[in-house]
């Protein structure tokens, strides 16, 4: 049966292992050098990719780096150093960088792939606790990753090491990103299915309604028929055109609202051209829909008409859109 632990027990050792593995990072912090500015090196001039390979709890922390790698400008991938040595290690040219992971330096998978690592002139990065093992003398570069003492209170299960050689991780990630001059679009192209790849590469023009999905009328067009016509498309508006389809003004149920605040109108003899807004507003064909969005807010409108360097009309957007999108 477990030992029944009261509240503030709970919390302080909480607390305490949250203490040790901020004072393990800050201590990281010292050894930051030319070791470091090495391994970016090698990085910075692999023709290849970036292969990161630990064992254990040191794998999954070895993965989490070579995906931080690869969505921040360094091209990398994780390979397993057990399955590596029943064929993956196939997946290692010598075009390429190599940062091993091992707490104690002295892991026997990643021990038994070296010499192939080696006989392929690959630079070899170790992230290590123990800078004199095995693994750090094979090593072209050492990074001590190691710690006063692990968390766990029994000093067994890897907690501040795999804490501290994550942050490592991060910290070569972020300082190859800055040498690269890897930029937030740069990032948004790797992440186009997050919010910030729709914000940075999201255009009106991919999600716009188009065609016969467009509300729009010409100015000889009686009211009644606009309003037809913005109840049949839903967009909460009709766009007013010209002959040469360009855009001239735009009527809003917000436009019929205030229409009908002024008293009795006879909807049935008025024409659109009366009681259009003329000089609407109106969005540039490639525009982020990002960009839309702000115009919108600021504006305090809902839809935009979308045109082409002519004015001609292309398309209609509105917050609905944007909303589906995930823009907003």
């Amino acid at each position: 049966m477990p030992r029944t632990i009261d509240t503030q027990r709970l919390c302080d050792l909480g607390r305490a292992v949250i203490d040790t593995e901020a004072k393990a990072v800050l201590a990281l912090a010292e050894r930051i050098g030319d070791g470091f500015a090495s391994a970016c090196r090698f990085m910075l001039a692999c023709e290849g990719r970036v292969v990161v390979t630990g064992m254990g709890k040191s794998g999954h922390v070895g993965g989490k780096i070579a995906a931080t790698l690869a969505s921040t400008g360094t091209p990398a991938f994780f390979v397993h150093p057990g399955e590596a040595s029943h064929g993956d290690l196939g997946m290692i040219t010598a075009r390429d960088v190599v940062i091993a992971l091992s707490n104690s330096g002295e892991t026997e998978e990643l021990l038994t792939i070296l010499p192939i690592i080696k006989r392929l002139g690959v630079p070899l990065i170790a992230l290590t606790g123990q800078v004199r093992s095995r693994l750090g003398q094979a090593a072209d570069v050492v990074l001590d990753v190691s710690v006063a003492k692990e968390a766990c209170p029994l000093g067994l299960a890897p907690t501040s090491s795999t804490t501290v050689t994550l942050v490592m991780g991060d910290a070569l990630a972020v300082a190859l990103l800055e040498a690269r001059g890897f930029t937030a679009k740069d990032f948004a192209l790797s992440h186009p299915a997050g919010s910030l790849g729709r914000r940075l590469l999201l255009r009106i023009d991919d999600i716009m309604h188009t065609g016969q999905a467009v509300p729009q009328v010409d100015e000889a067009a009686p009211l009644s028929a606009a309003l037809a016509e913005m109840s049949r498309k839903g967009l909460g508006m009709t766009v007013v055109v010209d002959a040469d389809e360009c855009v001239t003004g735009i009527f809003t149920d917000g436009d019929l609202r205030r229409l009908l605040d002024h008293g009795e109108v006879n909807i049935q003899n008025m024409v659109v051209g009366e009681v259009m807004k003329r000089g609407c507003l109106t969005a540039q064909a490639g525009l982020l829909a990002a960009e839309a969005l702000q115009i919108m807010d600021s504006r305090r409108i809902n839809a935009l008409p979308v045109v082409d360097a002519e004015g001609r009309l292309l398309g209609a957007i509105n917050m609905h859109d944007l909303l589906r999108a995930g823009v907003v």
